[in-house]
């Protein structure tokens, strides 16, 4: 069997489980929905995390056993170096506890102050995210994106779905400092360049976000294209801004106006959401809720690719020397350290 205790408990994940299913037994149990919501949605992730820890351990058993017969067979070497791998990301699936870290994710990135090198960065940030849910197994698209000036992004919307995606993004939220030479700069001068990243989860019908029609105000507007032929002609773009929070949200990127504002309000109940989420944590807790403020000088996590390679979170104190691989995707390391840190 593999070892218990550490991330690997399922005896303490199934007395967990027991717990919650003599709370959802309770027939006063609905006397508070939102209490009665929470219970259920815990109930579901623990489960969930058992059943993939179960299921590593069958996989282990089976290449034990296979190992046992053919120790120099090729393909039982390759199977049981992707249960390593497998095990290792194992780690974080305990670590996913709030409701919604089970969830998909939007994700947001801003180029900073400083033009076209803020906006390349913003580009090369938005590569290495979409390669790190490709590595995943997740889904992306884009809701919305601004093109630069001249070369990059001034921002990018993604949406990213797949089984705990915003447990493993929700600690990228800050801003990311890039230190390089330019190659936008005729000079070769070292420049240094920021950029923001924002996630909220893409919630779903089992967390209820309420919306009055009244704080809502809806603008529509023609989406920016690529000129010619791809230019739009007609006003589909979408902005809705929710006026007690003055929360603003934006998609250009569906078919239809129709489309654009269906996507549109549900990424503004997951953005309220995650505002409720961060209220809560300042309420609890007011230096986790300071470690999600996003400010320009408050970078969470350093890329130097000059006069060395090296990344490094400040949060964490996790560093990289291999830079290339970071922007490729190579994320999980960061990650893991920040989820254990929280």
């Amino acid at each position: 069997m593999l070892p218990s205790g550490g991330f690997f408990d399922p005896e303490k994940l199934k007395s967990e489980i027991q717990d919650l299913d003599t709370q959802v037994n309770n027939p006063n149990l609905w006397d508070n929905p939102d209490n009665a919501r929470a219970i259920l949605q815990k109930k579901s992730g623990l489960e969930r995390t058992l059943n993939d820890l179960l299921a590593l351990e069958s996989e282990y058993q089976n290449l034990l056993e296979l190992y046992e017969i053919a120790p120099d067979d090729p393909d039982v070497e390759h199977a049981i170096q992707n249960l390593a791998g497998a095990a290792h990301r194992a780690k974080f699936i305990t670590l996913f506890r709030e409701p919604a870290d089970n969830n998909g994710a939007f994700l947001f990135i801003q180029a900073g102050a400083g033009g076209t090198e803020a906006q390349d960065w913003a580009q090369m940030l938005s590569r290495m995210y979409a390669r790190w849910a490709e590595r995943h197994g997740f889904a992306t698209e884009v809701i919305e994106e601004h093109e630069g000036d001249t070369a990059g992004i001034k921002n990018i919307t993604y949406r990213i779905s797949g089984e705990r995606a915003y447990g493993w993004l929700k600690n990228e939220i800050g801003v990311h400092r890039l230190v390089r030479i330019s190659p936008f700069n005729a000079n070769g001068k070292r420049q240094t360049s920021f950029a923001s990243v924002d996630v909220w989860p893409d919630i779903d019908d089992t967390i209820e976000i309420e919306i009055n029609d009244k704080d809502l105000r809806i603008d529509t507007y023609r989406a920016s294209g690529a000129g010619g032929q791809h230019v739009n002609k007609t006003d589909s773009a979408v902005r809705i801004t929710h006026i007690p929070t003055n929360t603003v949200v934006t998609c250009q990127n569906e078919r239809s106006q129709i489309q654009n504002r269906e996507m549109a309000m549900k990424m503004l109940r997951s953005k309220l959401y995650e505002l409720e989420m961060q209220k809560r944590a300042e309420a609890e807790d007011a230096a986790k809720a300071a470690q999600k403020k996003i400010e320009w000088g408050s970078q969470i996590r350093n890329y130097v690719l000059y006069p060395y390679q090296l990344v490094k979170d400040v949060r964490t104190g996790v560093e990289k020397t291999d830079s290339d691989a970071v922007l490729d995707g190579d994320l999980d390391e960061f990650m893991l350290a920040s989820l254990q840190q929280a």
